[in-house]
């Protein structure tokens, strides 16, 4: 049992929304399942195999299930023949798990699963329970445990309530705020946010100087789901006083997706001070989310000094959103020079968001021309087409005579018809170049700029979320 205990949380390990966490070593290409991967703590591939081996092949095909990618295409659950594709399919079809009701045996089964004294056992059940979101006697049996005299039944209850939203769990909620338990309010906390009732707010609140850490950040991330304006007040003495860094940078979070303007000033000295990257990442996050000019040079500061590359990253997109024409010449600065190609990747397609058109280029947007990094060169030469600078011509020309692959030439075409190189010359040159591929992009280039669109469409990678 310990065995599939492990196998299942090294396989939540993997997963995160259903996005991969691997260590990443180097540059990660710009497409676009690749950009969805995020920096983070590397899995241990060998504990994760070893509780994989002689696993019961239900057990390890719903742990295998979390290990997925989405892509324009789906996730990696739809592959034809897998190892275990015959036992998935059961998990499907017999469980149900994606849709439709289980039968009243089964319901009682996962009941009973939840005191189980095996953490595995009340894991599923609870989760399988989650599934059957309209159905009176899961939310009734669930309310009933969640008076339990065993905490760890009263813990497991609250999830389950989450998962599944009944209105009618909101007042027995709000009453388990005060449980005695840490994991009991915290999940409680956490079921009322997703359920986003109003009288949930105050008692919430509350929570906010509970002395868990984890109920804190349960209780403001439910806050900041509510998206209510009368926590900002309460959020802002977090992020300036809080002792655990996760709970500081929930509150950042919701202070940003609340777009709190009277917090900018306390983003601004949390991103700057802070101690912890993480909440220096999510305050960046939160000024670009609240897009009040006011953050400009806080973030400015941040773009161009921070020690973190993640914080650096997120500044610059968040100056993106802000669309301030005067940070273009910090994130020219920053296309030429950062360390991080992911940074300067981020800069370039960040002067594209300014809407300068007419704007001068940057020395170091023409420099990201030729960067090391695919993914840079491509922002960069579509930001130039953004701004339509005459003056870039020759930089973008003497791109195109070296550039080799396919994704950057076909931006920087588009550059080239953008800023006004539609000269005989540069013409000649296109449409008689041996590779097909650029005399495509040339007739769609000289099509008009509602015909061409670069490729790849140039996007930052995914923002910090709690």
């Amino acid at each position: 049992m310990h065995r599939i205990i492990g196998l299942a949380v090294a396989a939540m390990l993997v997963s995160s929304n259903g996005v991969a966490s691997v260590t990443v070593a180097g540059e990660i290409p710009g497409g676009f399942g690749e950009e969805m991967v995020q920096r983070g703590p590397g899995m241990d591939v060998t504990a994760l195999l070893t509780s994989a081996r002689g696993a019961p092949p239900m057990i390890c095909a719903l742990a295998a299930q979390s290990v997925r990618r989405w892509g324009w295409g789906g996730d990696w659950n739809d592959a034809p023949a897998t190892p275990l594709r015959a036992i998935v399919s059961a998990v499907n079809d017999q469980l149900s798990l994606n849709s439709g009701k289980l039968p009243a045996e089964d319901i009682e089964r996962l009941m009973s699963g939840l005191a189980s004294d095996d953490a595995c056992v009340r894991e599923l059940s609870v989760r399988i329970l989650g599934t059957q979101r309209d159905d009176e006697p899961v939310s009734r049996g669930l309310i009933v445990r969640l008076a339990n005299n065993d905490a760890s039944l009263r813990e497991v209850a609250a999830l389950g309530l989450g998962f599944i939203e009944p209105e009618s769990a909101i007042d027995p909620l709000i009453r388990s705020l005060r449980d005695a338990t840490p994991g009991v309010r915290a999940n409680s906390a956490w079921a009322l946010g997703r359920i986003e009732d109003g009288r949930a707010l105050r008692p919430i609140v509350s929570l906010f100087s509970d002395e868990s850490a984890m109920v804190r950040e349960a209780a403001i991330v439910a806050a900041g789901h509510m998206e209510s304006t009368a926590t900002v007040a309460a959020l802002i003495r977090v992020v300036r006083q809080d002792n655990a860094p996760n709970v500081r940078r929930v509150a950042a979070w919701a202070l940003g997706n609340i777009e709190s303007r009277e917090a900018v000033q306390e983003l601004s000295r949390a991103l700057a001070q802070d101690a912890d990257a993480r909440v220096r990442e999510m305050s960046a996050w939160a000024l670009g989310n609240i897009e009040d000019r006011s953050g400009t040079s806080a973030l400015s500061s941040a773009a161009r000094s921070d020690a973190d590359d993640r914080v650096r990253e997120t500044a610059v997109w968040a100056l993106a959103q802000i669309e301030d024409g005067t940070s273009l010449e910090v994130l020219g600065q920053i296309v030429g020079s950062d360390r991080s190609s992911r940074v300067r990747g981020t800069a370039a397609w960040a002067i594209g968001q300014l809407d300068g058109r007419g704007m001068r280029a940057p020395a170091g947007l023409l420099r990201a021309l030729k960067d090391d990094s695919e993914d840079t060169r491509v922002k960069a030469a579509w930001a130039l087409g953004e701004l339509g600078d005459v003056n870039a011509l020759p930089a973008i020309r003497e791109a195109l005579r070296t550039e080799q692959t396919q994704q950057v030439q076909r931006a920087l075409i588009r550059a080239l018809m953008e800023s006004g190189g539609r000269s005989e010359a540069d013409l000649t040159a296109l449409l008689n170049s041996s590779d097909p591929r650029v005399r495509e992009a040339a007739v769609r280039g000289l099509a008009g700029k509602n015909s061409f669109n670069p490729w790849p469409w140039p996007q930052p990678r995914p923002r910090p979320f709690p």
